[in-house]
């Protein structure tokens, strides 16, 4: 192993040392099992807004985001962005605080459970959600796991197995000891982490490519590449016209965040509900900032080829232009070293803030809504403790089983994943937080049609081609809607008690 290698290495496992021992920490502070997967709602806003959406953004930031951008220029990476920027604000806007206020409100510390307890249905509600998270979390942690395995196995050459099995161990870790806190806290470090890693890029890439004129003018240069109503056609090497079909469905990504357990899950456990709106500038700006410059190393890479400096990359390997690049950057000087030993520890931050808490959303689930809720078994608080960090090894366990296939494409099932969860619950958390007149049957009917959409289109119409090649995030979640708004309305109407309260939590809102 070169030297180069071995700085990279050593900054990498001090990294991960600090997110175990703060799982230690932070494992005191776990006094009830409402501590441990909502964290007691102790989160300030800092804490709140970064983790967030450091849980959010996974690996797709520093690897997909700026390899479809080397690829194929601004336009689908640019419109995706948006989208996601949008839903970003729209949803601190409208959903966070509200969220906040119904969910201690009805005493809600799971997504099942603010659905359950807000219409009173303690069985089908809470086991379809339940049941739901299940479906699509392990399967997306599954992805982390692997993504893991990929970036130690392409920096040092181990085996994919060894190493997708000692990062799953290590967020297994800091998860399992430390809880909600943990997981939130370490997002914070790793949200910094990402950002310093981006930063680091942008920097060196720049220099690497010979200055910043000429990053821009080899991206005016490419046909199609520095537009956002024109794409770069690999093959022709000309510009494709981009039809609005399409950017509304790269669009709709912003819708699922509607839907993001491990997103609302911080909107309930924020400390002071009016301090909402700090976290929202917070997570708003750096979301925004974050995303662009992801997209501007992928100009930059681009620009590093072109000078020969580094290989060509295609489709298969666009994603790790980053990596790519840090690599470049460690042989450099021993400091530089050091520098992109962040870099991919950034790398494994986005995958491991996505992953932690991906697996305390599925394994509350299964111990507090299945075990607890739908099937009726009482456990004590200190047996609820133990029931939840079994389940949550449990379910790891299945996210490296599902892992186990190296060639499996990481970033298609966060896609579908985040399909699935924006058509399911998005529908149902805005008819819950904004709807009197909705009721158990509705939410019912809402996600179940949501799910089954997903599916159906994911599978089988969009294999159509045509106005039907879209992302089947969109349609899922306008017949999710649709379902909800027609039942709801030839069902009964909700019962006195829930209406009051759906009328007192507003009237909070306004307070």
């Amino acid at each position: 192993m070169k030297s180069s290698e071995i700085i990279v290495l050593a900054t990498i496992l001090a990294y991960l040392s600090i997110m175990v021992i703060i799982g230690i920490v932070f494992s005191k502070k776990n006094s009830n099992v409402g501590d441990f997967y909502l964290g007691g709602r102790k989160l300030g806003p800092i804490v709140t807004a970064m983790s967030a959406e450091a849980s959010d953004m996974s690996s797709w930031l520093l690897m997909g985001l700026p390899g479809v951008a080397y690829l194929t220029g601004g336009a689908e990476a640019g419109w995706t962005a948006i989208g996601l920027a949008v839903g970003t604000y729209i949803n601190w806007l409208i959903v966070a605080k509200k969220l906040r206020i119904y969910s201690q409100k009805c005493h809600a510390i799971t997504i099942p459970d603010f659905f359950a307890n807000r219409y009173r249905d303690k069985k089908a509600v809470m086991g379809i959600a339940a049941v739901i998270i299940l479906i699509f979390f392990v399967p997306y942690t599954a992805s982390g796991f692997s993504a893991c395995g990929k970036l130690f196995s392409s920096l040092f050459g181990w085996e994919y197995h060894t190493a997708m099995i000692i990062s799953a161990v290590i967020i297994i870790a800091y998860t399992c000891t430390g809880g909600f806190l943990a997981a939130s806290f370490t997002d914070l470090i790793q949200s910094i982490v990402m950002t310093l890693a981006l930063i680091s890029i942008v920097i060196f890439g720049v220099v690497t490519a010979g200055g910043i004129d000429n990053v821009i003018e080899n991206t005016k240069s490419i046909p199609g590449y520095f537009s956002l109503s024109n794409i770069h056609n690999l093959e022709t090497g000309n510009a494709d016209k981009y039809s609005m079909l399409t950017i509304a469905s790269l669009m709709a990504w912003g819708l699922g965040y509607f839907g993001m357990p491990h997103v609302l899950l911080r909107f309930m456990a924020i400390e002071n509900k009016d301090k909402v709106k700090t976290s929202r500038r917070i997570a708003s700006v750096w979301v925004v900032i974050s995303m662009a410059v992801a997209i501007f190393i992928g100009f930059i890479g681009n620009a590093v080829t072109k000078t020969g400096t580094l290989e060509v990359l295609d489709g298969s390997n666009s994603e790790t232009i980053i990596i790519r690049i840090a690599q470049i950057m460690s042989e450099k000087h021993i400091l530089l070293a050091i520098v992109a030993g962040l870099v991919f520890s950034g790398i494994l931050a986005c995958t491991m803030s996505t992953s932690d808490s991906q697996l305390l959303a599925a394994s509350s689930s299964m111990s507090e809504n299945i075990i607890k809720g739908v099937l009726g078994i009482k456990l004590t608080d200190k047996q609820s403790m133990f029931a939840a960090r079994i389940v949550l090894f449990v379910i790891a366990l299945l996210g490296v089983v599902l892992a186990w296939d190296s060639d499996s494409s990481v970033f298609r099932i966060v896609s579908f994943a985040w399909a699935g969860f924006g058509a399911t619950f998005g529908p149902a958390m805005l008819a819950a937080l904004f709807w009197k007149r909705s009721n158990k049957y509705g939410i019912i009917a809402g996600m179940s049609a949501g799910a089954v959409m997903v599916f159906v289109w994911k599978f089988g119409i969009a294999k159509i081609g045509g106005i039907f090649a879209i992302y089947e995030l969109l349609p899922a979640f306008i017949v999710g809607l649709a379902a909800i708004v027609i039942v709801s309305l030839v069902t009964k109407v909700p019962e006195k008690e829930i209406v009051q309260e759906f009328e007192s939590v507003s009237a909070e809102l306004k307070s």
